[in-house]
Formats: C-alpha cells, structure tokens, sequence
C-alpha cells in the first residue's frame, strides 16, 4: 500500500496556498518585467543590442528626475520667490556657466575615446551614483558645497548624452531606421523620467536626502548595465572627426568632410526650440509661482505646464517613430512655424492656457525637430564621420538649452514679455529652417536618396 501523503511534505493546502500567494504578489513584477523586455527587444532589437541601450536611457532618465527632484526642492521650492530666484541665478552662475565652457570640449574629448564607449558611458553612471552621495548632506541646507557636485552631474549628464548619440547607430537592427531607433530610445526616457517623479517625490516626504540616495541606486545600477551593451558599440573602425562647417578648413588629416548646409541651418533651428524649452522652463516656474493659474495653487499650476510640454514631447517623440519623414528639413520648418504661430498668439492672446498650450506645442515640435535632425545627419553626413557629427550636435544643443533658461532667469516676470521673448526665439529657428528647407537637396525622377525614416 502506498503511504499515506501529509501535509508536511509541502502538498498541503496551506502550502500549495501559501505558494500561490507568492505567486500572485510576485506576477506584477515578474510581469511588469517580462513585458518591458518584449517591447524594448522588438523588431530585431533584443538581437542588435539596441533594446539594451533603450533600458539603459531608461535607467538614466529616471536617474536623472530623482536628482532633479531634490535640487528643485532645495532650490526652487523651499526658500520664497525671490530667494529662490537669487538661488536659482547662483544655480546657473556657479554650474551652468562653466557648464558653456566645458559643454564644447566633451564632444573632441569623446571623440578620443571612440573604443571606450561603454566603460564612457559606465564612467558617466558612477560618476553621478557618487555625486549624489555627496550632495545628500548639501542638499537640507542649500549650502554652496552642492553646486560643484551639481555641476558634475550635469557634465556627466551631457557626456553620457554625446556618447549615447554616437552609439546608436551602432545598433541599428535590420531594416531599422536612425529616427525610429532614437524615438524608441527617447521615448524610453521619457516614460521611466514620468515614472520616477512620483518616486522621487515619495522619497522626498522621507527626508530631502532621500531622492539623492535613489539615483545614487539607479546609477549604480546603470554602470553596470552600460558594459551589457554588445562590443561592437566600441568598435571605431574607418571613423573620422567632422566639423560642424560648410567651409573645408585646412587640415593635416586627409579625406575630411564637411556637413551640408542643409544640416546646420537643420541644426541652428533645433538650437532655437531648445533654446525656447530652457527659457520656458524657467521663466514659467517663477512667473506661475507668482501668478498661479486661475484657481490653482502655484504647486498645482507649475504640474499642469509641465505635464503638457512632457505630453506633447512624448507624443512627438511618438509621431516620429512611425512618421516617413521623407523631406525632414520641410518637417523642421512645418513644426518651428507652427511653434511660432502659438508663441505670437500666447503674446496676444496671454493667459494660462496659451501658457499650457504654447508648452505642450513647444514639447511636441522641438521632438519632431530633433529627430527630422538625426534623419538629415543620416542622409548627408558620411557613415565615416557619422557618429562625430551627432557628438558635436548634441553639444551645441545643450549650450542653446543654457543660453535660453540664463535669458529665462534674468527677464522680468511680465507674462506678455516673456511670451514675446519666447516668439523671437522661435522666429529665429524658423528663419534658419526656411533657409535650410531652400537649400535641401532636390529629389529627381529616377534618383535614389538614403532612407532617413
């Protein structure tokens, strides 16, 4: 006869229970995970590699916003209206500026590295993990110890930024266009960014300490996910350095190229819209505090504007992915008019909601800008000195984001200026879009043009 089963032999009902509640809690994050992974790794992208970079921006964006949420409340929201501007402006003094001086040396720097991509990439992960360490114990007092460490931050942020855009094309999968596989990779930021603010704000009710000892673990996280990507990413082979110029320089390296006119009117309008979301950034972030929408606190009013211009970013970001965008210097002039059409009614027509609107056109245009951008450098520039080329492009735009959010701090809070100041910069990008659109190369019968989406 067989012996009799028990329940010691863990067949029991409370252990067959005991293990199916297991199951039940562990299935979100198992799942969770599980689908994250599919939709990173699809189209070919678990097999080129690009999936692991999608998860790798996603781990620096949400890095990235628990930093932010501890200097904006240290900064920004602790201390009143106008100690918050001295603070912010000394913000900008002491980081931003040196900031427009180093931002031009990463790109030529980088491009001495071009077999160390991951351990850069790596390095830009640990160096912001051990930053955030030392600006937990600045961050309470607002002490001026936490404006180098923040300059660090942002340099390491920007490096990270130059080498990531170098990287991509890289790990394109087969039949995977440049503006597809950035709008993955940008959407992917965006999404965990938006993901890790309520984060970010939980571990603030803790301590102000908290969100810094978060990114510290995310960074931590990210360095060694940066050395999972394939090593092909540091191969360099044929690369060379490419000016930002229409003019050939003269110059000992032989085979050099130049980018087309095309590219850097392309390039000056993207600088404009950027310029316009730093100046945006800031400027609405005090003017609201002052001048709260109609009925909302200024708290409540700063989230309504800044949940647009991330909506509207992450629905261009979104168009782009499937968007053929077969004529992109005509996209860049479409959307920079557009942008600058709500600019001039927000001037005349000034009120909270042109201030929403005019932040979520901002946010959407300025996507679709920046990847219509990566598909001209796609199309013009040579494979040779592609990656150079997106390195140096990638710095220019982050001093254009500097210059607009320094504008945005020194302009008077008079909503009608502002909204002024916000049209003449788009109105400068859009003349250079409409001069690069004249100066795009024209499409023949019977001629073939790279496919840029």
């Amino acid at each position: 006869m067989a012996p009799a089963r028990s329940s010691g032999d863990g067949s029991g009902p409370a252990r067959r229970a005991g293990r199916a509640f297991g199951r039940a809690l562990h299935l979100p994050i198992t799942g969770t995970a599980r689908g994250i992974r599919r939709a990173t790794h699809a189209h070919g992208a678990g097999e080129s590699g690009l999936g692991k970079l999608i998860e790798l921006h996603a781990i620096n964006g949400a890095g990235d916003m628990m930093i932010t949420v501890a200097l904006a409340s240290t900064v920004f929201f602790s201390v009143p209206t106008d100690e918050a501007r001295g603070r912010v402006a000394l913000y900008l003094a002491i980081t931003m500026a040196p900031f427009t001086l180093l931002a031009p040396v990463i790109g030529p720097l980088l491009d001495r590295l071009p077999h160390g991509r991951r351990a850069s990439m790596a390095a830009a992960m640990l160096t912001r993990a051990l930053l955030a360490v030392m600006m937990s114990g600045a961050v309470a007092t607002g002490g001026l110890e936490l404006y180098p460490a923040a300059l660090g931050v942002l340099v390491a942020s920007k490096a990270y930024g130059v080498v990531r855009s170098a990287v991509v094309p890289r790990l394109l999968p087969p039949n995977f266009s440049l503006v597809k596989a950035n709008s993955r990779v940008t959407l992917a930021g965006l999404l965990a960014t938006g993901a890790a603010a309520p984060v970010g704000a939980g571990l603030h009710a803790i301590g102000p300490q908290w969100p810094l000892y978060g990114a510290c673990v995310v960074f931590l996280c990210g360095t060694f996910a940066a050395f999972t990507l394939p090593h092909k990413v540091d191969e360099a082979k044929g690369e060379r350095r490419a000016r930002l110029s229409t003019h050939e320089a003269h110059s000992k390296r032989p085979g050099l190229r130049t980018v087309s006119r095309s590219v850097l009117c392309g390039l000056l309008a993207n600088a404009s819209m950027r310029a316009l979301s730093g100046f945006l950034i800031f400027f609405l972030a005090f003017l609201l505090r002052e001048h709260p929408l109609a009925g909302q606190s200024a708290a409540v009013s700063l989230g309504i504007v800044a949940v647009s211009a991330g909506v509207g970013n992450a629905c261009g970001t979104a168009v782009g992915a499937w968007l053929r965008a077969r004529a992109p210097e005509a996209i860049i002039a479409a959307v920079l008019s557009v942008t600058l059409g709500v600019a001039v009614l927000a001037a005349v027509l000034f009120s909270g909601l042109f201030m929403a609107v005019l932040a979520a056109t901002a946010g959407f245009c300025q996507a679709l800008a920046k990847l219509s951008l990566d598909a001209m450098i796609q199309r013009d520039v040579p494979e040779s000195v592609r990656t150079s080329a997106f390195a140096r492009s990638e710095t220019v735009l982050q001093v254009a984001w500097v210059l607009g959010g320094a504008i945005g701090i020194a302009l008077p809070l008079n909503g009608v200026l502002g909204m002024c100041v916000a049209a003449t910069l788009v109105a400068a990008g859009t003349t250079m879009a409409i001069r690069g659109l004249l100066a795009a190369p024209r499409h023949h019968p019977g001629t073939t043009r790279p496919r840029v989406a």
